[in-house]
């Protein structure tokens, strides 16, 4: 039997940002893989970082971590959850990345002192980093998602890389705009002219799209899907309604009502391997979304959630979709309330307030603000055996709260907030130092997936079922070696080190002091997954439901 060739399909965003490009992205990956096929989705972001590492996650989003240690983009982490796959370093790239590949080659002679161009030196690193990445995975499509808006000047090269492939291989290449078709409150009237000029700027590309995803907060009606078809020069097949949905995990689904993978399949000139009810594992999941039975109330306590409401949920997205998927499964659903640490330190909120929570959880972070109220909070949540999840800097609080008040060590600290504590619990690595001292703050920390060994007996070892873990990380300071036997002797249990001993990867409390008192070094949320949710946050959420309020 004959290879078929490789096959691109590249989504495009129109009319405006935030329209769900990376969902339309993951479900599409999720449907194409279910229907037989390997798939490797690609991010392509048109920012000049070399990566998302140093960008503020209150702005820009989650800073999503690869095994790799490659920091990423949000989307990364929601196609590695839609489609239950580990990505690669290949599967990600924004303009910084590919303009410094270009401008180091041309530093060492790479291109034979010829003139060094946007196109075609720029659109061939495109280009050939989108190929790398089929070659490394192995795929048999490829599914890369441009970032930005049409219209974007940031987005004109990887659009003009994309066409260049049309041209060469013009039965391999599928063009999906995923735009918004508003409906004006007064007109009452959903609008597709917006769509079409956003149509007619990407042909002004030389692109014209061979399917359009039509978001809006209701389906597209018949005489719509006409209009876009008619305008737009595309089938009326192959412009799909996609309107707001309760979850984002009912959009496969909904595409699949739409026949969207057979339509992609057959301009691809491919046939699906599997055939019948490709989803069922899926809609069994969809469906426990809808019916839990249990409510539980969760406080997750952080230290800048002063900024506003709209921004927690793309800055803790893995966070939120990990409790989410652990509930689920329990037949549960969780209601996640934001609270301000810094709240408690002006008494704005009596500490007492989190008595009404089924569980806390302290996520991640980094810097000095609202340090003592997260602290407070820790000694509130073991005291009075609330159920506590920390995520790396909520660990590293728990250790400097029990060396405090259970150990006796009143200045125990991190040097992260004091360099000169008397008692520093939480310690930069050396190594780091010295990165930081020469100002290298870029993709240094440690990063990506590191091994750990598990102590027999312990929460973490019940939660995994198993010895030897691999988990990833996003951090510099560590557990400080000098106090952990110190730390140890008053009850505060490392269940998890890495395989030299050295490094702390979890800490707990025992289940016969407390119902649930973990913290991990790594960041868990990273692997949850909707069909295989992470053994921690089930064993968090099994305990908030024994101690339910």
């Amino acid at each position: 039997m004959k290879k078929q060739n490789h096959k691109y399909v590249f989504v495009i965003g129109g009319v405006m940002s935030g329209v769900g490009k990376g969902i339309a992205t993951s479900s599409i990956g999720r449907i194409l893989e279910a229907k037989g096929f390997n798939v490797n989705p690609i991010k392509i972001d048109p920012y000049l970082n070399v990566d998302a590492g140093t960008m503020n996650p209150t702005e820009h989003g989650e800073v999503f971590v690869l095994n790799s240690g490659l920091e990423t983009d949000q989307d990364m982490g929601n196609y590695e959850r839609f489609m239950e796959k580990d990505l690669t370093p290949e599967d990600y790239m924004t303009s910084g990345m590919v303009y410094k590949t270009v401008i180091d080659r041309e530093r060492s002679l790479g291109y034979g002192g010829k003139f060094v161009e946007a196109i075609p030196h720029i659109t061939n690193e495109i280009k050939e980093r989108i190929v790398r990445s089929a070659k490394v995975n192995k795929s048999d499509i490829s599914l890369i998602e441009i970032g930005g808006t049409v219209g974007d000047y940031q987005n004109i090269l990887f659009i003009e890389a994309a066409r260049t492939l049309k041209i060469r291989n013009p039965h391999d290449v599928f063009f999906i705009l995923v735009s918004y078709l508003p409906v004006p409150s007064k007109l009452g009237e959903m609008k597709t002219r917006p769509t079409q000029n956003a149509v007619h700027q990407l042909n002004s590309y030389g692109v014209q799209p061979d399917m359009i995803i039509a978001r809006s907060h209701i389906p597209l009606d018949q005489k719509r899907k006409q209009k876009i078809a008619i305008w737009c020069s595309i089938s009326e097949e192959n412009v799909i309604s996609a309107p707001d949905v309760d979850s984002v995990y009912d959009v496969p689904v909904n595409f699949e009502k739409d026949k969207i993978g057979e339509i992609i399949l057959k301009n691809l000139g491919l046939t699906a391997p599997k055939k019948g009810d490709v989803l069922k594992d899926w809609k069994k999941f969809v469906a426990k979304t809808k019916n839990g039975t249990s409510t539980l109330n969760i406080a997750v306590v952080g230290k800048y959630f002063d900024t506003g409401d709209f921004f927690l949920s793309d800055a803790y997205i893995s966070v939120i979709e990990a409790v989410k998927f652990s509930a689920y499964w329990q037949n549960a659903k969780a209601n996640l309330t934001w609270i301000n640490s810094k709240d408690f330190e002006t008494g704005k909120l009596k500490i007492e307030a989190l008595e009404a929570y089924d569980g806390i959880i302290v996520p991640g972070g980094f810097g000095s603000s609202g340090i003592e109220g997260v602290i407070e909070t820790i000694r509130f949540a073991r005291e009075k055996g609330i159920p506590y999840f920390g995520l790396c800097y909520g660990m590293q609080l728990a250790v400097v709260e029990f060396a405090r008040n259970v150990v006796g060590l009143k200045d125990a600290n991190t040097t992260e907030i004091n360099p000169k504590t008397k008692y520093p619990v939480i310690d930069i690595m050396s190594d780091q130092k010295v990165l930081l001292a020469n100002g290298n703050y870029g993709g240094s920390m440690r990063l990506g997936s590191y091994p750990a060994h598990l102590k027999k007996g312990t929460v973490a070892m019940k939660a995994y079922g198993k010895a030897k873990i691999s988990e990833r990380h996003r951090h510099r300071y560590e557990v400080n070696p000098e106090f952990i036997t110190q730390i140890e002797e008053q009850g505060l249990v490392f269940s998890g080190m890495s395989p030299s001993g050295k490094l702390m990867e979890i800490a707990e409390l025992p289940e016969s002091v407390h119902p649930f008192f973990l913290g991990t070094q790594f960041h868990p949320e990273f692997l949850a997954r909707p069909l295989s949710p992470h053994p921690l946050f089930s064993a968090f959420i099994t305990a908030c439901l024994k101690t339910k309020k």
